[in-house]
């Protein structure tokens, strides 16, 4: 059976390990309508392993499907990778309220301010120095009527607060207009394209 065939209810709550290591436990995946787009599952990481291998310990993180190897006899999931793989991975990610995100899990959500407000979608992610610091958001025409803002812009993760696993959201510590107004929001709009 090739390694990105197993079902993700097939593996909920298996533990993963990388040879005797024990990484965490298997919890779910995002929601999406096209589940072709995910290909990260999120696991919950022990906390000894998120001591050593990231730079800043998260519970929950992204676990690339194409590490999958194989089930073993015990029920256990074995990672074809080794540790600094995993910790590479870990490296390239999206840090919100305490919990990692690969790429493919942030693209495609929709932006909520903190009342709730729809701002857009997330279409892209922006990097500086080899780490993301921004989403690039398309924005709903109302918004960019209403504030005056371009029809795609940057919000940087700090600007954040937390994400709604069931509903495919990402939503912002507070309204649109105070995000507008955020030194780090005004300096990931001024860089260019090069920057990354």
């Amino acid at each position: 059976m090739p390694n990105d065939k197993y079902d993700i209810q097939e593996l909920l709550q298996r533990d993963v390990y990388v040879n005797d290591k024990k990484v965490g436990t298997i919890v779910g995946e995002r929601h999406h309508p096209n589940e072709a787009r995910v290909r990260s599952m999120r696991i919950q990481v022990d906390a000894g392993i998120a001591d050593e291998f990231m730079r800043k310990p998260a519970e929950l993180a992204p676990l690339p499907k194409e590490l999958v190897h194989s089930i073993r006899t015990d029920g256990t999931v074995k990672l074809s990778k080794s540790m600094r793989e995993l910790q590479r991975r870990w490296r390239d990610t999206v840090r919100i309220d305490e919990k990692l995100y690969a790429p493919d899990e942030m693209l495609d959500r929709a932006v909520l301010d903190n009342q709730g407000r729809e701002i857009g979608v997330i279409t892209d992610l922006f990097k500086v120095k080899r780490t993301y610091k921004g989403v690039i958001v398309q924005t709903r025409v109302s918004i960019q009527k209403e504030f005056g803002v371009e029809a795609q812009l940057r919000v940087p993760i700090t600007a954040f607060s937390r994400t709604r696993e069931r509903l495919d959201e990402v939503v912002l510590s507070r309204t649109f207009d105070k995000v507008l107004t955020l030194p780090s929001y005004i300096t990931i709009n001024e860089m260019d394209d090069e920057s990354e």
